[in-house]
This record gives C-alpha cells, structure tokens and sequence, in this order.
C-alpha cells in the first residue's frame, strides 16, 4: 500500500523518532506534521492537547490519505491516545510513552525520567512505572518545564539553567539510567551527559520503530515500492 504513514509532534523533536522509523523501514513515505504553531503541548491541559492533536490527525487521515499515524510525543501519547484510538477505530496508531519499562527490565537502580510536565503528570506515566517497577528500583521523576522550547528555540543557555537545576535536585542520588521521556530531548544527549557523564541515556524511538513495522505487517499495509521520501508540514504561530 503505497499511502504514507502520518507522524505528528510539538516541532522537531518527534524527528529523532522518524530517523528510527526510516531506518528500519525505508521503503516506506512519510509526512511529519511539526506543529510550531502550538509548541509546546506539555504546558497545555488535556483538554487543549486533544483538541490540537485530534486536527491534526483529521488532517493526516482525511485530508493526506495516510494509512498510519504516528504520535511523535509522550505527551499527546500519554494525554489522549486512548480517545484517538477509539475515534478512529480504522486506523492503526502508533505512540510514544517514556522508556521507564525499557529501564526496570535492564535492571537500573536509579533511574530519573525527565519529562513535561503534562507526561509527568499524566495517568500513563504512573501506570507505566507501576507496571515495570520492580523491588530495589528507584524511580524519580522530574518535570522539565521549558526544555522542550528551549531546545526548539535553540536556546543554549536555557537549556543549560535548566539542566543544572535537574542535577542539584538530584544531587543526593546515584542515577545511573535516564529516561528521555519527550521527543525532543535526544536531540541534546551530549548536553544531558555533560551533566550526567557515564549514565546511560533511554528513550523510547526504536521501540516505536518497531512497533511501527509490526502493525504495518499486522495490517498488511506495507509499502514494497516506496522511496523513503518525507514531506515535511509546518504549522505556524500567528
């Protein structure tokens, strides 16, 4: 099936997810929607999230014709993928939660998760470290208000401030694994290791990769005869 696969996030950081995707899968096209124009979505309430998100997907599915949707971000994943999966029943989606299972099942001890403040907050995030959590592990979570813009933004010195501000409230733990529990904040693992240095990074990318071949199979809608060609849309703040 030669329709592309949709894939959706706040701005650029969902692209570390569609590097996986095209790596283990490049024969297939794909549109990325970066939505600018309401960057960023982890200081939004539930409510606005899934506004925002459920026109995009009209827009990818109704408009662009795509066969899949990919939500390129923990925090329309962890906010509203349950109501999108049961308004469009006919599609396969694909989401992006915090590698926190990624993190129990290596046996990591202390293991910090940054995320937005909406997946920090979020039922999903809880669920997930309940689920995977196992005796003798510590989990903390941090909110990282601001990071997802300021890596948008290119913003070196806010990044930085917020960075110190991670490591001084974990200045009495050994972490020795952190979760990057939003799209964009692989785009900085070198900053993130300047802080943290010989702590292993975690995000969730391959294994949406992976998910992502598995339904395509599942569905037997695989494109054979694709290009790996990516249109790039760009939502714009007013």
């Amino acid at each position: 099936m030669n329709q592309k696969i949709g894939i959706l996030d706040s701005g650029i950081g969902g692209t570390t997810v569609l590097a996986e995707i095209k790596k283990l899968l490049p024969k297939e096209d794909y549109i990325y929607y970066a939505d600018n124009k309401n960057n960023p979505y982890g200081e939004k309430t539930e409510e606005e999230i899934y506004k925002i998100v459920d026109n995009i997907v009209k827009f990818l599915i109704y408009d662009k014709h795509c066969k899949m949707i990919v939500i390129a971000c923990n925090t329309a994943t962890t906010r509203c993928m349950k109501q999108l999966k049961e308004k469009y029943k006919d599609i396969p989606f694909v989401g992006t939660v915090p590698a926190i299972k990624v993190a129990c099942d290596n046996n990591y001890k202390n293991t910090l998760v940054l995320a937005t403040p909406a997946t920090i907050d979020s039922e999903r995030t809880h669920e997930l470290i309940k689920e995977n959590k196992k005796i003798g592990q510590e989990i903390t979570l941090i909110s990282c208000d601001g990071l997802a813009n300021a890596i948008e933004t290119k913003n070196e010195e806010k990044i930085n401030e917020i960075l110190e501000k991670v490591k001084y409230k974990t200045k009495n733990k050994k972490i020795d694994s952190i979760v990057l529990g939003c799209t964009h904040y692989p785009l900085i693992k070198k900053e993130i290791n300047e802080f943290f240095p010989n702590t292993i990074l975690l995000d969730g990318s391959l294994g949406v990769a992976k998910q992502v071949k598995r339904l395509l199979h599942q569905y037997n809608i695989e494109n054979l005869n694709g290009t790996g060609e990516v249109e790039f849309i760009y939502s714009k703040k007013n």
